[in-house]
């Protein structure tokens, strides 16, 4: 198969051929449709998350099952399917008490090293040599999944367009759902709208709030963010995010604010907008080490909380993900404005690293 390979830090994506990846027990190998392109991935291009190369990034997809490892049940070759970036065990204490996006087997094996669950990857060039997996390494023709995170497709979807649900809208889920336990009739900001914020964005008006800001410095953005029910957007260069906030919220700011960008600046202006008692919720990931200034008076005496939220709970978040798209909760068409082939995946990432993506790009095989 082919596949785009990260050879080492900073040396772009090359198109190579490898061997044909097959499941183990308890897997599934897809033939990938499609996989988005993620500003996670460029962190580790860019060798701001360390990870083990040469590797194969992508850990948004969707495809159709090619091959059913042993003791598979309740799946079917040719079926339509999509995946989360995190795959679950299904056995560690936190996957057993339904925090999957805690799972320490997918972190401590697949994030660490590179590997599944019985320590190997499933990649390898035809000389033998090992190549490392980001998650399932989707940035290929045909990838291997542990079955707890293989979900059906609804006929209606494209699987093209499914792709990006395994990561972008999954995260979005994962923080609105999970994290920030937004009520119906709250107010909530969004700093940054890219890939994961036009999500937070159309989500947390699918789960009721009644007014959804959308801050940003790119104009682009914002026009995409108010199609996705923004009913306020500020471009932060050109006023104060945070008077603005003020303002449009009868000086309180919001009981939700969102970060999805990672960076000390926009993690700092969501604290700012929060109001008395409310909740920042951190989504964006930043290269290690990065840290951002906080108040602590404020924080304590305010009782604000801050929320980590990295991605969702599979087994539960991933079929409620599908539902919203099948009612029609959730757009994915809007969101996604570039399509590339496999060849042009390195320019697609090296597009996301100069801020030309708005929404998110897909590689289609």
């Amino acid at each position: 198969m082919r596949a785009a390979v990260l050879g080492a830090v900073n040396e772009g994506l090359r198109i190579e051929e490898l061997e044909d990846p097959e499941p183990r027990a308890g897997e599934v190998a897809l033939d990938v449709a499609a996989c988005g392109v993620c500003h996670t991935d460029l962190h580790v291009m860019k060798g701001e998350v360390a990870f083990p190369t040469p590797c194969v990034l992508g850990h948004e997809v969707a495809g159709t099952i090619a091959t059913l490892g042993p003791g598979v049940e309740g799946l079917e070759v040719g079926q339509r399917v999509a995946c989360s970036f995190i795959m679950p065990c299904g056995t560690c204490r936190h996957c057993v008490r339904g925090h999957e996006d805690l799972c320490e087997v997918f972190f401590s094996y697949n994030r660490l090293r590179g590997v599944l669950y019985d320590g190997e990857t499933r990649l390898r060039r035809p000389d033998g040599t090992p190549i490392s997996m980001y998650s399932m390494g989707g940035l290929a023709e045909r990838c291997v999944v542990p079955a707890t995170d293989v979900f059906p497709v609804p006929d209606e979807l494209a699987l093209t367009d499914a792709a990006i649900l395994g990561c972008s809208v999954f995260t979005g889920v994962g923080a609105v759902r999970n994290a920030a336990d937004l009520r119906p009739g709250e107010t909530v900001a969004i700093v940054a709208v890219g890939g994961v914020g036009t999500n937070l964005v159309q989500l947390a008006s699918a789960f009721g709030a009644r007014q959804v800001i959308a801050i940003d410095v790119v104009d682009s953005k914002l026009d995409l963010a108010r199609r996705l029910g923004a009913t306020h957007t500020i471009n932060s260069t050109e006023e104060d995010a945070v008077e603005r906030v003020r303002e449009l919220t009868g000086g309180r700011g919001v009981d939700v604010a969102f970060e999805a960008l990672g960076h000390a600046a926009t993690v700092e202006t969501a604290m700012q907008i929060t109001d008395d008692g409310g909740r920042v919720v951190l989504v964006g990931i930043a290269a290690v080490g990065t840290t951002a200034a906080m108040d602590i008076t404020r924080v304590v005496r305010r009782k604000l909380e801050v929320r980590g939220s990295y991605g969702g709970r599979a087994r539960t978040d991933m079929p409620l993900v599908l539902d919203l798209v099948a009612r029609g909760k959730v757009s994915t068409d809007q969101l996604i404005t570039r399509r590339v082939g496999l060849e042009q995946a390195d320019e697609a990432y090296r597009a996301l690293a100069r801020g030309e993506i708005v929404g998110r790009a897909v590689v289609e095989m």
